[in-house]
């Protein structure tokens, strides 16, 4: 096993964990950012009106795309299992 197929292996697996956590992440944020602008034009301060919107958010961003994220890990696992191959030499 060469460096650079470590170093493959390694940009590949980090670039599909950027692709995969995007969408929960990106919804987060900007759900997130909305609600920290409404609570200080209303100076409410309560830590469920940040939390419940955002876990409400996460979960129908994750049902919505979970056939997206399947098709990516399934694609990433089968090129990964296609180059064990390639480490016996």
């Amino acid at each position: 096993m060469s460096e650079e197929f470590v170093i493959h292996i390694f940009r590949e697996s980090f670039y599909t964990m950027l692709l995969v956590s995007a969408p929960v992440l990106l919804v987060s944020l900007v759900i997130g950012l909305v609600i920290s602008v409404f609570q200080a034009a209303t100076s409410i301060q309560e830590f469920t009106l940040t939390f419940v919107p955002k876990l409400i958010a996460v979960a129908i961003v994750v049902v919505l795309t979970l056939p997206w994220i399947i098709d990516i890990m399934v694609t990433f696992t089968i090129n990964l299992y296609t180059q064990i191959p390639s480490l016996a030499r």
